[in-house]
């Protein structure tokens, strides 16, 4: 049985941004290989959001979703590498809406010159909010927690583009729960997504008239087998 994770913080904002990922060129069907060795209908490339205009429409999604969730948080963390440049643009973003935070990113291996060190940009402190653009199985996520932790500071929600809504795997065997729910419920943070598959469905389905029909079924054939329970 496939149950709902509860709302995004907009339907109507979920809705624009799956058109404005199918538009990019980032949101993409036909038959892909995930991580956890599945043949997915449809595939989120968010390394797709490749110029200035297209990145700052995607941090624009974020900070919206962002405010209308209620979250509150006193920095941004972007985890190497996908992380980097959605923070830096979701920070830019709340700056130009008048809510001013500090940002930092990671190094995957440390700098051993200069001022060292694995951390970039202002020091974690406070509660922190880590953007990314997809959660497959929560282990960036637990990186990032792990990063955040030993400098002090507390990791206190994620943002991320889509909610795939389906079963994590752990050990090569499905779970009964997906990545979101685990970082949710299990490591206790909260979670924004500017949209799920529910809505990517939502989109397929009131876009039949352009040849999204066939879309649609393999996506609805795909949630019904690996949604999460």
């Amino acid at each position: 049985m496939v149950v709902d994770e509860g709302p995004v913080a907009d339907s109507t904002l979920a809705l624009e941004f799956v058109q404005f990922a199918v538009d990019s060129g980032v949101l993409r069907f036909g038959e892909f290989k995930t991580k956890a060795g599945r043949l997915s209908p449809y595939f989120f490339n968010a390394g797709l959001f490749d110029d200035g205009a297209k990145l700052g429409r995607l941090a624009q999604f974020y900070a919206k979703a962002l405010i209308a969730s209620g979250i509150e948080f006193d920095m941004i963390f972007g985890p190497a590498y996908k992380g980097i440049p959605l923070g830096a643009a979701v920070a830019i973003e709340l700056a130009r809406l008048g809510r001013n935070v500090p940002f930092a990113y990671n190094r995957k291996e440390a700098k051993d010159h200069g001022e060292g060190g694995t951390l970039v940009g202002a020091p974690l402190k406070g509660r922190v909010l880590i953007v990314d653009d997809v959660m497959s199985a929560g282990t960036a996520a637990r990186e990032s927690i792990a990063i955040i932790r030993a400098a002090g500071a507390t990791p206190h929600a994620v943002a991320i583009a889509l909610d795939r809504q389906e079963k994590a795997t752990e050990a090569g065997l499905d779970v009964n729960h997906s990545a979101v729910q685990y970082v949710r419920d299990q490591l206790g943070l909260q979670v924004c997504a500017i949209a799920r598959l529910a809505d990517l469905l939502q989109y397929l389905s009131q876009h039949h008239r352009d040849g999204l029909e066939v879309h649609h079924e393999r996506v609805l054939a795909y949630r019904q087998r690996y949604g999460v329970e």
